[in-house]
């Protein structure tokens, strides 16, 4: 009995300390969490979600080195989500009380299983449930949003996944921001200079499994007459079925490319020394591919 009273009041002790160092408004208290593998190590990318009971998210955020997460919250009932890359999700209640710690202590997850690959065979890529997009920075402060509206691509895929080779072409003269004039000088000398390089070109025969659901694709980028080695960050996201009852495969996919590295080097500063486009395009692809016909 008094083994069991020394351990309880010590964990009570350990949780004032820990509520202590975390700044508590009047009707709000603390609800904390750490995350950890099946092997009891801290899982320090985990992503957490708070909601109430209605389902508004009220704070979300990471994980720190160690894994554990700490939120001050107004006093009442939780939802937590905690999600990590390859882990299956967790959700748990929690009630907070004023001035008090609410903690769910050290939380397991578990490895999740990889989604379904695509069967071997050639598949190609259908625009319409696809799109390549790009995020370019403005005078140093906006960002411009765009996208090319014509582009195909076909996905060979090996019995070994990582053999397996992709060809995309892009239609450079579809490059479209929404605004006329400046898709007009994109289109131009300056930039894509679409006369003399009408597309835009990506081969890659390498696809390295990151564990989990993602993967590196490897392959030569051919833009503005110049090719260079460039890497897609992809999140596989698995098969389904459309409409008609077809199978198809999805990913996500997104790099930086550099426009000195393709000779875009076109440049204007403002008066005050700020390029009116920035240095580096980020890249966003979704593509959905189906069995060639």
């Amino acid at each position: 009995m008094i083994g069991r009273w020394l351990g309880n009041r010590a964990n009570r002790v350990q949780r004032a300390s820990a509520l202590a160092a975390v700044p508590t408004p009047p009707s709000a208290g603390v609800l904390s969490c750490r995350v950890l593998d099946p092997v009891s190590e801290p899982v320090t990318h985990a992503e957490f979600a708070v909601s109430d009971a209605m389902g508004r998210k009220v704070v979300g955020g990471g994980a720190d080195p160690f894994g554990s997460f700490v939120a001050t919250v107004p006093a009442g009932e939780y939802r937590l989500a905690v999600s990590a890359e390859g882990y299956t999700p967790y959700r748990a209640k929690a009630v907070v009380t004023e001035n008090a710690l609410a903690s769910l202590g050290d939380v397991t997850l578990q490895v999740a299983q990889p989604p379904e690959l695509p069967p071997p065979g050639d598949w190609e890529v259908e625009p319409a449930h696809s799109s390549i997009a790009f995020t370019a920075r403005h005078i140093g402060l906006a960002r411009i949003h765009g996208r090319f509206n014509s582009f195909a691509g076909v996905v060979r895929i090996a019995e070994q996944v990582e053999r397996s080779a992709m060809h995309v072409v892009i239609d450079a003269a579809s490059i479209d921001t929404n605004v006329k004039m400046r898709d007009d000088h994109l289109r131009s000398a300056d930039f894509l200079d679409v006369a003399r390089f009408p597309t835009l070109e990506f081969y890659s025969d390498r696809f390295v499994h990151k564990g989990g659901n993602r993967w590196a694709v490897t392959g030569a980028l051919s833009l503005h007459g110049v090719t260079r080695t460039v890497t897609l960050d992809t999140e596989y996201l698995g098969l389904g079925n459309g409409m008609e009852g077809e199978v198809r495969a999805a990913c996500r996919a997104t790099t930086e490319l550099h426009r000195d590295d393709f000779t875009v080097s076109w440049q204007t500063m403002l008066a005050r020394g700020i390029a009116v486009v920035g240095p580096s395009i980020a890249v966003d692809l979704d593509v959905q591919i189906v069995p060639k016909g």
